[in-house]
């Protein structure tokens, strides 16, 4: 059988896209998954998106991890889909979609989607490492230099460490770049690598370096292996609320996939 799919980018965080609305796809048949999203046996991506119909929004997204298994909200996985929810005239210039930790709002400027996260309000502090979740969860660490960091070794370590174990967080580690301007890094659990960019990832920086009064500002620029991330946000007391994220996303191709 012929599998037709699109591969997307979000500032280097690659993703397959399909259509699912006529629900052919199999979404338990995580080891096709799995094997679509492989670097040398399949297509390769960071993760699978399934566009499907919704009673309740524009759409709804289903998130697939690189390794099959359903994964949490993705930040730059959302704003691929809404690109393609575009390119497929489900919406035009903007749209409310159903994902993983609820519903969605985003804009759409070109190639440039700003897509609404959840609101956060309970942010973990230990020591010099923050912990909260924008969707998906989020370990933070500060460093002075991330250009040189062993993400792997050392996301690994913390991804399947006390107190997270099996479950496991996502990693992050972040360096000051200026006022406003952070450089970061991720380790992302169901990858288990370090991934290009990480939407999620960049929306918890943010958060977390106002909350640490490294910044006084709520609108942070942040910078990836895979390029540039804008987060913005409103903060009345401890919460965090009208949060969203910004950047570029790209259609690379289309293919078909025989299964």
């Amino acid at each position: 059988m012929k599998l037709e799919f699109y591969k997307y980018q979000g500032t280097g965080n690659d993703f397959i896209l399909i259509d699912n609305r006529d629900l052919s796809f199999d979404k338990n048949d995580y080891n096709t998954i799995s094997k679509m999203c492989h670097r040398k046996f399949g297509i390769g991506a960071d993760g699978l998106i399934l566009l499907e119909k919704s009673d309740k929004a524009d759409f709804k997204m289903r998130y697939f991890n690189a390794d099959g298994k359903k994964g949490s909200m993705c930040g730059n996985g959302g704003r691929c889909i809404v690109h393609f929810a575009n390119f497929l005239k489900i919406i035009k210039d903007s749209c409310v979609f159903d994902a993983p930790d609820g519903l969605h709002k985003a804009i759409i400027n070109g190639n440039i989607i700003s897509l609404q996260m959840s609101d956060v309000e309970d942010v973990e502090l230990s020591n010099s490492n923050i912990f909260l979740n924008t969707g998906s969860p989020h370990h933070i660490t500060f460093t002075d230099n991330v250009s040189n960091l062993d993400v792997y070794n050392k996301g690994r370590k913390i991804r399947y460490g006390a107190p997270y174990f099996e479950e496991g967080t996502n990693v992050n580690f972040v360096e000051q770049l200026g006022e406003n301007t952070f450089k970061m890094r991720t380790y992302e659990r169901g990858v288990e690598n370090e991934t290009l960019s990480c939407g999620t990832g960049a929306t918890a920086v943010a958060i977390a370096v106002n909350k640490l009064n490294k910044t006084t500002d709520n609108h942070i620029n942040l910078e990836t292996l895979g390029g540039n991330l804008e987060v913005f946000f409103n903060k009345k007391d401890k919460k965090y609320t009208n949060v969203f994220l910004k950047g570029k996303v790209e259609q690379v191709f289309k293919g078909e996939y025989l299964i």
